[in-house]
């Protein structure tokens, strides 16, 4: 058995891959939440345009920026939508992603366990072999 794992260089691009991903998802997760600040200030500014009006220019300038508001809060809200589909998107890319690479770590876990079983199998052989000449040249000056 080789000492490196056989599918060591196939592991680090399921790794870089995953890495890939992960980053995607964090980019698509960092614009989702600027689109929901986006979103919260844009309510925010809708509660906070005047109530009451003094002249009918007064009214119809609050009700343009409601208008206004309303419709800049609608588009802000599909936006948020797209923005939350993306990150769905992103999830499930890296979960396929990270399904790939465990496989791989799991046969590189055994390889590694492999080889520390054939470490440990050839010392014992070599500290069996020291004590047999040990024991057969105790006997010879035994019986010398």
């Amino acid at each position: 058995m080789g000492r490196d794992f056989p599918l060591a260089g196939l592991l680090r691009l399921r790794r870089l891959q995953q890495d890939s991903a992960a980053g995607t998802l964090a980019a698509a997760n960092a614009d989702l939440r600027r689109a929901a600040e986006a979103r919260i200030e844009a309510y925010g500014s809708l509660a906070a345009t005047p109530l009451e009006a003094a002249d009918a220019a007064t009214l119809n300038a609050i009700a343009a920026a409601r208008a206004s508001s309303r419709s800049m809060l609608a588009d802000l809200l599909a936006s948020e939508q797209l923005k939350d589909a993306a990150v769905n998107t992103a999830q499930a890319e890296f979960q396929a992603a990270r399904a790939r690479s465990v496989g791989l770590e799991k046969l590189e876990a055994k390889h590694s366990d492999a080889v520390a079983v054939e470490d440990l199998r050839t010392e014992q052989n070599v500290l069996d072999e020291l004590a047999g000449t040990a024991w057969h040249r105790r006997q010879k000056e035994a019986s010398s």
